[in-house]
């Protein structure tokens, strides 16, 4: 099912689940963590295809199933909690993405410690539910917490690395730190290019977010010229 997503075919990846989800309710009953996890599924479908109201609907069913049948600081459930604050996070709820975050956090510092890539993902989620709000301290304060664990657990060449690298240079963006924030995208852009590939949607980004940047920095110089100085390793030099 997750290439099928992967690969945008979500009417197959639904068919396939909602076929799952019969059988496991004739079998298993309706309370079995195994049909948690279909209900998970398919609001990953949903959340893919950004229908979040849907996609809400089946996270929380999972949710019930696995809080009335694993213990209360299993990482599954921690995992929905942070599928339910990225749902709330995407419809701008950001007090309530924030409520979830927490639960899920609280888990997860307890059951996989403070240096696990799980636990790092939440911090950055956190981190970017913050910038959202406005509190650029604490969007770094969090990126920080993210940051010491990626960079030493999954390497400074990792995409989810370079993801927070990112986050930091759209806080000094938005203080107009110019000069700071295109020192954080110089150092994200070159990951994303060499592990992602120059046309994947991230990269992009990163790289149009990186031209606005300079162009407001009021720099003399054209863009791509000065991007050639600073990375000529992007440019085959």
């Amino acid at each position: 099912m997750e290439l099928q997503i992967k690969q945008g075919d979500y009417v197959k990846a639904l068919e396939y689940n909602l076929k799952a989800l019969s059988i496991r309710e004739k079998a298993l009953g309706a309370e079995h963590p195994d049909k948690a996890q279909t209900y998970n599924n398919i609001a990953l479908i949903y959340h893919a295809q950004s229908d979040y109201v849907t996609a809400l609907e089946y996270y929380e069913k999972a949710l019930a199933i696995w809080k009335n049948g694993l213990d209360k600081l299993h990482p599954l459930i921690a995992t929905a909690y942070n599928n339910i604050a990225v749902i709330y996070r995407m419809q701008g709820d950001y007090d309530k993405a924030l409520e979830y975050y927490w639960k899920a956090i609280t888990i997860r510092e307890k059951v996989l410690g403070t240096e696990h890539p799980d636990t790092a993902t939440t911090y950055n989620n956190i981190a970017v539910v913050y910038i959202k709000n406005g509190d650029y301290d604490k969007t770094l304060e969090y990126c920080g917490k993210a940051l010491a664990i990626r960079e030493k657990f999954l390497g400074i060449e990792h995409p989810d690395t370079a993801s927070t690298y990112d986050t930091i240079a759209a806080v000094y963006y938005r203080q107009d730190d110019y000069e700071r924030a295109l020192e954080w995208c110089l150092k994200s852009l070159p990951i994303f290019v060499r592990v992602l590939g120059v046309q994947h949607p991230n990269t992009e980004q990163v790289f149009n977010n990186m031209a606005d940047i300079y162009e407001e920095s009021g720099k003399p110089e054209p863009f791509e010229e000065w991007l050639e100085k600073n990375l000529p390793e992007l440019f085959g030099k």
